[in-house]
């Protein structure tokens, strides 16, 4: 089980830290991802990391801006998001796989979600 938080309602150019808190071990073999789906568009890919070497991707409207981290405790992984833009508006949600992938469908394991707003 994932569970997301930290999804608020703020304005452009602020900042925000999104967390996902998986019940249980993370295993080292593990890929943690962050999508967000936008009003009226569909699930995108934002940004993993692996969990053993701690390697990362981004999308590239979030490269530069965002930064994914996990927590030394080993369960708890971080979108930490800069410069926030009204086009980040979106319900944000935590997934976690085994394959370093992009696509939704890598992932087997979801949150529920985390509403960021972004006003302008």
């Amino acid at each position: 089980q994932l569970v997301e938080s930290g999804g608020a309602v703020v304005q452009a150019g602020d900042s925000l830290r999104l967390s996902c808190t998986a019940s249980g071990r993370v295993y080292s073999s593990s890929v943690m991802a962050w999508f967000r789906q936008g009003p009226g568009k569909e699930r995108e890919f934002v940004a993993l990391i692996r969990w053993s070497i701690p390697s990362t991707f981004y999308a590239d409207p979030v490269k530069g801006r965002f930064t994914i981290s996990k927590d030394r405790a080993g369960n708890t992984v971080f979108l930490q998001m800069n410069d926030l833009k009204p086009e980040d508006t979106a319900v944000y949600y935590c997934a976690r796989g085994s394959t370093f992938d992009s696509q939704a469908s890598a992932y087997y394991t979801w949150g529920q979600g985390t509403q960021v707003t972004v006003s302008s």
